[in-house]
């Protein structure tokens, strides 16, 4: 699989890549997780969308949405962090939040970043320096954390 990176504000993208971001979060996070929820936030009108594109399929199969301080949280923030189950396996998403840390510390220099994570992924994001700061809660019945990090 070979895959381009690239962010773009929501005003910037095309239709058909909204259209396979909100494809893939569809498919991971409602179907694959059996979690029904409002997926459309209104988050995403002013976010910037850092996607990876695998150039074969011509499908996006890697995504976050990166948020400004002030909007999620105080803080900067990482969400809707996904990739398709045909790029698992691969490193994507270690390279994913790699890449997604790179850009926030480029856009939103010197912000601290905070996540909602679900609660089975704390050891992948403290692989990048993420700490729990917050006791476990549901959302969607789903247990999540959020996690900060400083740097």
């Amino acid at each position: 699989m070979n895959i381009h990176w690239y962010l773009k504000h929501f005003r910037d993208l095309t239709t058909i890549e909204l259209y396979q971001i909100l494809q893939l979060r569809n498919e991971v996070f409602i179907v694959e997780q059996h979690c029904p929820f409002q997926d459309l936030d209104n988050k995403d009108l002013v976010s910037f969308h850092f996607m990876g594109f695998d150039t074969e399929t011509q499908k996006i199969v890697a995504y976050t949405r990166l948020i400004a301080p002030g909007i999620s949280y105080e803080e900067a923030s990482i969400g809707r962090v996904v990739t398709s189950p045909l790029a698992r396996g691969g490193g994507f998403g270690k390279s994913l939040m790699i890449k997604s840390i790179e850009m926030m510390e480029k856009i939103f220099a010197g912000s601290p970043i905070r996540i909602g994570a679900q609660l089975y992924l704390k050891q992948f994001y403290e692989s990048f320096g993420f700490q729990q700061v917050s006791e476990i809660y549901l959302e969607d019945d789903i247990e999540h954390i959020e996690m900060l990090r400083i740097e």
